[in-house]
């Protein structure tokens, strides 16, 4: 899977260390409190071991006439396989409804289907309607759902050509 795409308005590519305090103020979104700097660091070091590792990632996305960082998508092991991977994605809050979440994931879902995959996943929770909407957008289909600690997951696939 090629690290840098781009798109008419945005850029995704690998992480660098300087996405620390940007990633930190994301995961803040969630309201579970603010993760220290250096455990996203390491969060990092980790995310760019396993894209050496899997030939997969999941790439920080940058507005391309802004150059400001509004969140990552990517293609994740999570909770299938390197040969079925994850698309996953998370915006700020202040990115949500300009269409940047279809459009980064599409530009993921096309780099996914360059490297002969059959199929992608998604899972994500039921509350979160955005999210299903931008998978319906991209063709995925609900395949199952499942009960976990957070509350109902549904599960979505996408077959690809």
């Amino acid at each position: 899977m090629p690290f840098h795409l781009e798109t008419a308005r945005l850029a995704l590519r690998p992480w660098a260390e300087s996405d620390a305090a940007d990633f930190c103020a994301l995961l803040a979104e969630r309201g579970k409190g603010t993760p220290a700097v250096e455990h996203i660091r390491t969060s990092i070091a980790e995310l760019l071991a396993a894209t050496a590792t899997t030939g997969i990632a999941l790439l920080p996305i940058q507005r391309r006439d802004e150059g400001d960082f509004i969140g990552y998508c990517g293609l994740i092991i999570g909770r299938s396989t390197v040969e079925e991977p994850e698309i996953a994605y998370e915006l700020f809050q202040h990115a949500h409804g300009r269409g940047y979440a279809t459009e980064a994931a599409g530009a993921v879902l096309d780099a996914a289907v360059a490297t002969g995959r059959k199929r992608l996943w998604s899972t994500v929770g039921a509350w979160n309607t955005p999210s299903l909407r931008v998978l319906e957008k991209l063709e995925f289909e609900r395949h199952h759902a499942s009960m976990e600690d957070n509350g109902e997951v549904v599960w979505l696939t996408r077959s690809l050509p």
